[in-house]
Order: structure tokens, then sequence, then C-alpha cells
């Protein structure tokens, strides 16, 4: 493209898809899309798309708040990000969300899976090693957040209750379950087991599709009946549940309105988090150069597809407003109200008060909401709670409404080398764990971090750039 055609908007580091290595990289605005240009010495000119809304992107920034660490780093700063995970003493975030692989292994061998699982990949964890990883979580945040059980498929792991038990007896505020729902469908008893570990427990259960073609694509089989049934299961104790969809262009992204009101119906359902296919792991029927989806495109999608929200109700989360989108929901009395637009975002990025809820609401509604984040204290400690809502998972004490009053729609992107900004990375706030105890952003542990080969690949890359170990952060 000749020079001047797009406008020029700001600068960041980034990686060639192809080598891996790190590459300057502008961002600038072209046929009212963003796109990142960069150029490898090796590889060429690379052009990417990475919003499809220039307004909305230039205002994700605005929402950036202060930045908060984990109670300890685990690596030293030597050959600068993404190269030192992690967490290294220049990351801005701590976990917001600490993901605990179990098992490499899966009951299915999906065509889209960013960690390769499958019957015969890799090995489980075991329970001292397992032990160690969440002794970790626990030294890096005190109290986590959140804390999900991942896999590969977690629930087929030898030890299963186990750890369940391991976990759920640290100071953690929130457990999850990341599975497809295979044994939850299948295993009679398996589904009440799991609400034993009520509350502050919740099920993150894989969701992509109500089409066959479309699970056979992503998956390798046609879910349908295994969703239904282990909906049906999880409805029948109440147990708190997560709608995950992986999206890819040509393939699901029209049924995005239709999944958020299958999942407002289902009454164990909090939630649905969507999140764009990250090229990473195992991609057999996706192409980078058209599948790929943006974390805009997405957004105005689900606009476009519910008719009950506007555009205030889908905004930046402040931990990492590049890689979060979020939007809340009140389920009262059979309606539902969107509840983000009331929230103050100037309010929300001052850490030294409280955030507001604006009351342009019927005066019944906000006397609900009040009382939802109140517990029936003053109104300072309604906006405190309000505040924490938008980062993490919300611990809800009202006198008439509970967790299950509140539904949360989220888009989750996750970088690739594709779209990957240094800037955002340093702000990555959902983490794994490794077993040596080092936690390192989703995002780069999929690059680099995962298999024998990439950690060969980044030794490989590390042994080009000068170290400068034991440096301060910046």
């Amino acid at each position: 493209m000749p020079a001047g055609r797009y406008t020029y908007y700001d600068f960041t580091l980034s990686l060639c898809p192809h080598c891996l290595r790190r590459v300057e990289a502008k961002i600038v605005f072209e046929d009212d899309k963003v796109w990142m240009r960069k150029r490898c010495p090796e590889h060429g000119l690379q052009r990417v798309m990475i919003a499809t809304d220039v307004e909305y992107y230039k205002q994700i920034r605005n929402y950036n708040k202060a930045s908060e660490y984990p109670n300890r780093f685990h690596t030293p700063v030597q050959w600068g990000c993404p190269f030192d995970c992690g967490l290294c003493a220049d990351h801005e975030q701590h976990s917001c969300l600490t993901v605990l692989e179990i098992t490499d292994r899966c009951n299915l061998s999906c065509p889209t899976c960013y960690a390769e699982s499958s019957p015969t990949h890799g090995s489980h964890r075991t329970l001292a090693e397992v032990e160690r990883m969440l002794d970790a979580i626990v030294a890096s945040e005190g109290e986590p957040d959140v804390v999900q059980i991942s896999g590969g498929e977690p629930t087929i792991h030898p030890d299963f209750w186990a750890i369940m038990d391991m976990a759920k007896a640290r100071p953690i505020k929130h457990l999850m379950l990341n599975t497809n729902g295979l044994r939850i469908a299948n295993d009679p008893g398996f589904a009440e087991r799991l609400a034993t570990y009520l509350p502050d427990f919740e099920v993150y259960l894989q969701f992509d599709s109500f089409r066959p073609s479309v699970l056979m694509s992503m998956r390798g089989q046609d879910l349908t009946r295994v969703r239904e049934r282990a909906l049906a299961r999880l409805n029948a104790v109440d147990l708190s549940t997560t709608l995950v969809c992986t999206l890819q262009r040509g393939q699901n992204e029209d049924e995005l309105g239709e999944i958020i009101r299958y999942a407002l119906e289902e009454p164990c359902v909090r939630g649905v988090t969507f999140q764009p296919t990250q090229v990473a792991g195992r991609t057999d029927n996706f192409n980078p150069a058209t599948d790929r989806l943006t974390p805009t495109e997405v957004r105005q999608r689900i606009l476009d597809q519910t008719p009950l929200l506007q555009p205030n109700d889908l905004i930046p989360v402040p931990c990492n407003p590049d890689a979060l989108t979020m939007g809340y929901l009140l389920k009262l009395d059979g309606q539902v109200f969107p509840l983000t637009r009331y929230i103050n975002p100037a309010a929300l990025l001052d850490t030294s008060r409280p955030n507001t809820i604006v009351y342009e609401q019927q005066e019944d509604l906000h006397r609900h909401v009040l009382d939802l984040f109140s517990t029936g204290c003053s109104v300072d400690t309604a906006q405190e709670n309000f505040h924490q809502l938008m980062c993490c998972l919300p611990p809800v004490s009202a006198p008439s409404l509970g967790y299950g009053n509140l539904f949360r729609i989220i888009i989750m992107h996750f970088m690739d080398a594709y779209d990957f900004d240094v800037r955002s990375v340093k702000k990555s706030c959902v983490h794994i764990v490794e077993p040596n105890g080092h936690i390192i952003p989703f995002e780069t542990m999929n690059m680099f971090y995962r298999s024998a080969v990439q950690r060969a690949n980044l030794a490989s890359i590390r042994a080009q750039i000068p170290s400068f170990s034991q440096s301060p952060s910046l």
C-alpha cells in the first residue's frame, strides 16, 4: 500500500508470526479500520486488521486503570517482553484469573484446541505437582480472585475429586471448572457431586454453536445432545455455569444473539464468554488469513443481534481493556435489565473513590441495583462492590438478590503472533501456572512455553538478544 493512504496513530512492538522475532509495528487507521503494519527483516511486510471500529479502539486505552501487582514476581527481566515469562518484574497486572491445567489429555480431539489435547497427548499432573501449583498461585495472589481448573479435559484426571478438595481448601475466592461437559452429561451423579463445592464454584462449559456442522468442524463431533444433557443436570442442582463460545469467521459469528437469548433462559447460566480463536496449538479448519475475528467485530455482532443492548452496555474492562470487554445484565422477576450503561466510566478508573451508579433508571430498578451491591449497608459500600464487579467475579450478598440475578457477557481476546502488542500483553490478567511455579500469561504460554518445540525456538530467539539479566523493571 503506498505511503500516505493511511493515518499513522501509534507505535508498538509486535512479533513476526512466522519466526516469532520481535519487530516494530505501526498502528494505523485505514479504510475505517485499525491495522497493524510491521516488517520482519526475513519475512517482509505484514498487515493485520486489529479492529473494525476506529472510535471504540481510540477509547479503549482511556479505560486503563493503575496497575495491580502480584505479591511476588517469579522471573527476572533478561531478554525483554515477551521472552521473560513469568511473571517477570516488568509485568503490569496480577492474576485476575489463574488457569490450573491438571492434565494434557482429553476425551475429545477437537480440530480447534490451543493445547493440542487428545486421548493420547501428554500426561496427567501428579497430586504433588498440583499441590505445588496451587501453593504457587496462593503465594502469588494471597487470596486468588478466580482459579480455573482446566486441561485438557480436567474431569478425566484419575484424582479429579482429590484435586477439587485441594483447591477448595485454599483461600480462593471463586473456583471454576473448565469442561467440555461430556462427563457431566454422561456420568449420573457427577453434577450432584460438583454441587457440593458450592458456593463460590462455577462450571465453565464449552458451548460453540447450535449447528451440527459447526460442531463437527470445530470439535470433531456433534455435541448438541451432550450440551443439552449437561445443562439439564446443571439446572437440576442449580450449579452456576458460564457458557464459553470459541468463535471463527464463517462458522458461528451469526449465532451470538441466539446463544445469549438461550443462556438467559437457562436458570443455572450466569453468563456467556465469547473467545475469538487464538492462532495457537491445533487449528485444523482455521485459516488465519480469512477466519480471524477482531474483538470489535464480535462486540458489534453482539449489539446487532441483541436488540436489548446498546453500545454503552459493552465496555472495556480496566485491568486489560485491549483484551476484555464486559457487560452486565440484571435478571429480575422474569425480566432482563441492562446494567452496565448506568456506570459512570470516569469514576470506574478513579481508584481514589468508589464507582458511582448513574441514577437515571426507573425508581424500582435502581432500588434493586443498590440492594444488589450494598449488602444492606451504605451507598459507599455499594459503589465499592460495583467497582470490583468490573474486574473479577463479584461476591453478591443482598437481602433479596444473589449471584443468580446477575448475567454477564464477556468478550475475551487472546492475542497471538499476528496481532501481538507488547503494551497489551504486559496487562494480561489471565495466566497459566506451570508445575515449576512460574505463572505465565495465557497469550505467551501458547506461543512460547507450552511444548518442547516452542521452548527450543524460544531459546534460539533468546540467544540472539543481548541479556540484561536482573535489571529492574522500567
